[in-house]
């Protein structure tokens, strides 16, 4: 199942009836688990979380936006936050075994609909944009309301994506985007007296004056309060606790320190680690040495299928085509099961039944064995990232890495190796299961067969890459040797298999 998070904003916070209606709106629809809704009153905002399946997405966020057109009138609307509609902005954000490109389309999907339906004016924003000058929310909504008012229509910079070229009178206008997770962060500096420094502090902060990249910040007065209110727009390059880092470092310049920090609405437990780890000291220290989250892998089994495709189409360069080819090899050891499944307890079969049974456990070791080698290999890539980012300088240090280089590319190239024997012995099986099993599974088995060819390949691209990698091939050379005889020996095997395949659909 592809699901999104959504997070629509609201200019409400100061009325519960109001928040209660959009938010029960959203939940209405089917598929859509709400998971948060922050409100604050001095920003006059409401901030919710919801996570839905990628087909009732659009529907779900209309339904929001329909619900605050309904009730939020932005002409007797105050606070502090920034502001240019009821619903003033609706980012979708790819989760599980969805991608960018799939919230790209949500968004372009909903803000037709919005223009069309509820005659309020969309402009697209972040990935989702039509226009360079509108990636940036803080540019797309820079005027506000009552700026967006006095200019759309008559100036074609102002024109929308979407929906008529004049403001909503009451629901103003509304960004609709995709972007990558964002976590709202607001660090606060004291009593309200400190307004000035929070406001110093944030220009410091913010990207766009020069400070850090991936960080949009404000400074406001909540609550009696300064804060700094910041949105966090790429946490892997910004970790929160640079952000607080900076904001702690710029604040002291002016004799004052934080006295405290939130997160509004939810954040990814990454970020939290990344953000707790420096503070204590950790070296090496991965997300998987955290016992929930093995606990958690170990009841779920692990990443879903959903999952790994989302990883593999994302831009990171792991999971790759080493972790694909194990997969593949997976897939094709447990179709070798599957087929001698079928024929185990068959009367037709009882000849065969002892040898598929001992074949259904041995598939099932390769299921196991192939889909632990998907994450070694994508360990073994990080090791040759890590090997190459040591320094170079002085000379010691230069012969350190190249040993480290070498060390971590003749590993890389040992996982696969290892995935392409696997493979190997699962072409075994689809023989096997071909010449022997349920007559009514032979496709079945064919492609597994395929599976398992085209998954030994693919390992063995991956060692012969690696190993072409040294500066010493020699090294290396036994590694491809054995490659290319591990892909002739189970080229044969399924040539056999899909002359079997051939001979039992034509019978059929």
């Amino acid at each position: 199942m592809k699901l999104v998070e959504c997070v629509p904003n609201f200019s409400e916070g100061r009325r519960p009836d109001v928040v209660a209606a959009i938010r029960d709106a959203i939940a209405s629809l089917s598929g859509v688990a709400v998971l948060d809704v922050s409100s604050d009153s001095t920003h006059n905002r409401t901030v919710i979380t919801f996570v839905v399946p990628v087909d009732h997405a659009v529907d779900a966020a209309f339904a929001g936006v329909r619900a605050a057109r309904e009730r939020i009138d932005l002409t007797h609307h105050t606070g502090e936050h920034p502001r240019m509609g009821a619903t003033d902005v609706v980012p979708f954000i790819p989760l599980e075994g969805s991608t960018m490109e799939d919230c790209i389309v949500l968004a372009r999907t909903l803000g037709e609909r919005v223009g069309r339906e509820l005659e309020i004016p969309v402009f697209l924003y972040e990935r989702a944009a039509t226009r360079s000058d509108r990636e940036n929310l803080a540019d797309v909504r820079r005027g506000e309301f009552e700026g967006l008012r006095d200019e759309i229509g008559s100036n074609p910079a102002r024109d929308p994506d979407f929906g008529p070229r004049r403001i909503h009178p009451t629901a103003g206008a509304v960004a609709i985007g995709a972007r990558p997770f964002l976590v709202a962060y607001n660090v606060y500096l004291g009593p309200a007296a400190n307004v000035l420094v929070a406001k110093d502090v944030a220009k410091a902060v913010r990207g766009s004056s020069g400070g850090l990249r991936y960080v949009k910040a404000l400074g406001l007065e909540v609550d009696g309060q300064a804060q700094v209110s910041m949105n966090l727009v790429d946490t892997e390059r910004t970790p929160l606790s640079r952000a607080f880092d900076m904001v702690k470092t710029e604040a002291s310049a002016h004799g004052v320190s934080p006295t405290r920090s939130e997160i509004v609405g939810l954040v990814p437990e990454q970020a939290l680690f990344e953000a707790a780890a420096p503070h204590v000291q950790l070296r090496n220290f991965t997300p998987e040495m955290v016992l929930e989250r093995r606990v958690r892998n170990a009841v779920q089994g692990g990443e879903s299928l959903t999952g790994f495709v989302a990883s593999v189409a994302s831009s990171s360069p792991t999971p790759g085509g080493g972790s694909v080819a194990a997969h593949a090899g997976a897939l094709a050891a447990a179709l070798a099961q599957m087929v001698a499944g079928l024929t185990i307890g068959k009367k037709k079969y009882a000849a065969v039944d002892a040898e598929m049974r001992e074949i259904a456990l041995r598939a099932a070791g390769l299921v196991n064995e192939l889909s632990a080698l998907a994450s070694k290999d994508a360990a073994a890539y990080a090791n040759v990232s890590t090997a190459y980012k040591l320094p170079s300088e002085p000379e010691d240090a230069a012969l350190k890495r190249k040993e480290a280089i070498t060390n971590a590319l003749l590993g890389a190239a040992e996982v696969p190796l290892e995935t392409a024997r696997a493979c190997a012995r699962v072409a075994e099986l689809a023989l096997v299961v071909a010449q022997k099993g349920n007559t009514n599974a032979i496709s079945d088995a064919g492609v597994g067969a395929l599976l398992a060819d085209a998954a030994c390949r693919g390992a063995v691209y991956n060692v012969r890459i690696n190993i072409a990698a040294l500066d010493d091939g020699s090294l290396g050379a036994g590694l491809v040797d054995e490659g290319r005889q591990l892909v002739a020996q189970t080229g044969s095997r399924v040539e056999q298999v899909l002359e079997l395949v051939e001979k039992g659909i034509r019978r059929e």
